[in-house]
């Protein structure tokens, strides 16, 4: 199938559409600016060529008294302005003014008029439609601008004899049918930098959804296997420190790191689940506050004592897993980064939103000092990835250290969100 032509790229710089950018290619054109770069459009030209010569000899038989006869020259010119059309894809300003220079003369030289006008046409289509508006309308204006003149001035030198001047009536004929051309070829040319703009959006569009997809399930697997590895971690040292002095003791951890290492391998499947089954509805519910009892009891059994203080309100399910996460995340950084043995969480529901306070009363136990209690990382990415799943939500993250010691993370999330955000995350399957 012959390819046809299209507009150039649109360029980007940045996250904002900066208009379609035509000073790129040299204004003469290059080999391989138009589709594919390789292919001609031979067929269409062939065609056209037929169509003109054809057109011409029939406009001739019935003009053979006020014209000239068409001879080899006229022939010539008009070989060279349909064939020239072969190259409109690849170099577009040339071929526009080749055309309009070979129909200027062949209509100067007094020829019949006839298809010739349309070669012209077809040239300034595809200089428009590779954005060289300039070249197009220039030499659309110099064809119409070389006819008045032999029309109107330089019929009496030129051939055929006798002839007479045109009237200005057809001349504003030919002018309105020019620019009525024109303005469709600008038209198309329009249309066509619109969808290759809308193209490029929904690109970044789907890229930008695909990296917010990944981003929450590198968050997912974060938490789960932060909070999950860090009670496996207590434990083992907890058995391996009474294997010997208290074997009961240390089956019990044991066990722990067993239902510790279980649930952890099940929550990963269902994040994994959402990449391999992309579409399906999640058959596990996504955790949410009501799960706080179970997340005490995990804590306990990773020497953690944990008082849990108010009551979870009912919550969108999108606002449930994040406000889950974040205590998750700060129970997990006592455990790991605290000195303290004991944490209080604290639920208040005012004003529309759910106020999520967790405290500890540390010392911290990271090397430098700095990374303390419920809020450290240790540089990694807990308190940034609390911080996002709020922030998603229009809420907020505070932490830091207390003045008396210790360390407290404070969560804001707002109780109605969105019809968007109050779809929890896929959980998987």
């Amino acid at each position: 199938m012959e390819q046809q032509s299209t507009p150039g790229p649109p360029q980007w710089s940045g996250p904002q559409w900066s208009g379609p950018q035509w000073s790129g290619p040299p204004w003469w054109g290059r080999p391989g600016d138009g589709p594919r770069g390789s292919r001609l459009p031979w067929r269409s030209t062939l065609l056209l060529t037929v169509l003109v010569i054809a057109g011409t000899r029939a406009a001739a038989l019935g003009r053979q008294g006020d014209r000239a006869h068409l001879d080899a020259l006229a022939y010539a010119l008009l070989l060279v302005a349909a064939g020239a059309l072969l190259w409109r894809q690849r170099y577009p300003v040339p071929v526009v003014f080749v055309t309009a220079m070979a129909a200027t003369v062949y209509l100067g030289a007094g020829y019949p008029y006839g298809p010739v006008f349309l070669t012209v046409a077809v040239g300034c289509f595809g200089a428009l439609a590779a954005g060289h508006r300039t070249a197009a309308w220039t030499a659309v204006g110099l064809f119409w601008a070389g006819h008045v003149l032999v029309s109107h001035w330089l019929y009496r030198w030129l051939p055929p004899a006798g002839d007479s001047a045109a009237s200005w009536g057809q001349e504003l004929v030919i002018a309105t049918w020019v620019v009525a051309f024109v303005a469709v070829a600008e038209l198309v040319r329009v249309r066509r930098e619109q969808w290759a703009r809308e193209r490029v959006e929904r690109a970044q569009a789907a890229q930008r959804r695909a990296d917010e997809e990944r981003l929450r399930i590198a968050r997912e697997l974060h938490d789960v296997l932060a909070h999950s590895i860090s009670v496996i971690n207590v434990q083992a040292g907890v058995g391996l420190a009474l294997l010997d002095s208290d074997p009961e003791q240390a089956r019990t951890a044991l066990t722990t790191i067993k239902a510790a290492g279980k649930e952890a391998l099940g929550e990963v499947r269902q994040v994994l689940d959402t990449l391999r089954a992309p579409g399906d509805a999640p058959r596990a519910p996504a955790p949410g506050l009501g799960r706080l009892p179970e997340l005490v009891e995990q804590a306990a059994s990773a020497g953690l004592a944990v008082t849990v203080e108010g009551t979870a309100p009912r919550l969108a399910p999108g606002a449930d897993l994040a406000a889950f996460r974040i205590v998750q995340e700060a129970l997990t950084n006592v455990v790991r980064h605290s000195g303290s043995r004991r944490a209080r969480v604290h639920l208040d529901t005012r004003a529309d939103v759910l106020r999520l306070r967790v405290d500890d009363d540390g010392p911290a136990t990271a090397a430098d000092g700095t990374a303390t209690g419920a809020g450290a990382g240790s540089g990694g990415n807990g308190l940034a990835g609390m911080r996002e799943r709020a922030a998603a939500l229009g809420g907020t993250v505070e932490a830091g250290v207390r003045p008396d010691g210790g360390f407290r993370v404070v969560a804001v999330v707002p109780l109605t969100t969105s019809a968007e955000d109050s779809v929890a995350p896929r959980e998987g399957r």
